[in-house]
């Protein structure tokens, strides 16, 4: 990129300047034309009609949009295009930096040149073409860089939303279980309530029969691998509309969305008696425990559409399970 707008810039200024001959044919049909500093010779969007050629003195052109501007000096020559070109609308702004004396071509001018020097016309008009060429492919470059320019910041947000997406779902998500954790349960709760959708779910709540004899006896690992066990069993019957959960400790939830009171009953028969196949399953290291399990229908009416109601149900529930010695399902109607 660095050598092709150093090459470029070298080609553009030969393209750009006049030489003697060139200038002295323009200088004999040019109308002379003194400006002064900081006056407009014509503004992007203008009609053109009329070239010109700095004789002495500067000219500034602007082209907006973040284009690089150009600032001319003596025997370069500017506005072509409205003189070669039907109905052109000027590309800049071109604004005198100094008092200067100009030469302005119109299309009479041109007639009388290719009549009396049409090679040396014939010259200029290679270098007219070659500036919009180069001009031209300056453009695609600039084009090119910024589109790899926005690729790259796209990229970049691609990969920081990302990385959000990943904190934000780590931030909801049990560490030892990869079940929803409290915080993303109360999340989801709030979606169901602000969409009143929470009428029609079930809620079971799950909790492992004497825990803690597990930890005393063979250690925290063996109690991580019970409570990985039990999120693979609810993780195993949750549908799609459906969230397990580890509200924390040896407590689980499950809450099913759309399911009437004998499927539930169904998939908490199915929980507990799977718990109780495992336990006989691996006896002498434990890698499960029975379970208590407390459940009731979300109806969702009134004031007792409010989550604690319904919440206070399923636990009341369970805590009659625990207390009739666990390894049993109990609702709250």
């Amino acid at each position: 990129m660095a050598n092709f707008v150093r090459d470029r810039a070298g080609g553009e200024s030969s393209a750009s300047a006049l030489d003697a001959d060139e200038y002295a044919m323009f200088a004999q049909v040019g109308r002379k034309r003194r400006v002064n500093a900081g006056q407009w010779l014509f503004r992007r969007g203008d009609a053109g009609d009329a070239m010109y050629v700095v004789s002495n003195g500067g000219v500034a052109l602007d082209f907006g949009d973040d284009l690089v501007g150009k600032q001319l000096e003596p025997h370069a020559f500017f506005g072509e295009l409205g003189l070669l070109i039907g109905d052109h609308l000027r590309s800049a702004d071109a604004i005198v930096t100094e008092n200067s004396e100009l030469l302005e071509l119109g299309h009479d001018e041109f007639e009388i040149l290719a009549k009396r020097d049409p090679h040396l016309l014939a010259q200029f008009l290679r270098r007219a073409i070659m500036r919009v060429v180069l001009n031209e492919q300056a453009l695609i470059a600039r084009l090119r860089h910024r589109n790899r320019e926005l690729q790259g910041a796209l990229d970049s947000l691609r990969s920081t939303t990302s990385l959000l997406d990943q904190s934000e779902a780590l931030a909801r998500t049990d560490e030892l279980t990869g079940l929803t954790n409290r915080r993303g349960f109360g999340l989801h709760l709030d979606r169901c309530l602000s969409e009143g959708s929470l009428g029609g779910h079930v809620l079971i709540l799950v909790d492992c029969d004497r825990f803690k004899d597990v930890n005393d006896s063979h250690g925290h690992l063996a109690g991580d691998r019970v409570l990985q066990c039990v999120a693979n069993l609810l993780r195993a019957v949750a549908g799609a509309n459906d969230i397990a959960c580890r509200l924390g400790g040896d407590e689980f939830c499950l809450l099913l969305r759309g399911h009437g009171r004998e499927e539930a009953a169904r998939i908490t028969g199915y929980i507990a008696e799977s718990a109780r196949m495992l336990v006989r399953t691996h006896s002498q290291l434990p890698q499960m425990t029975t379970l208590s399990i407390g459940a009731c229908m979300i109806e969702g009416r009134g004031d007792e559409g409010r989550w604690e109601h319904w919440y206070a149900r399923a636990d009341k529930a369970l805590y009659r399970a625990k207390r009739a010695g666990g390894d049993c399902i109990e609702w709250q109607d």
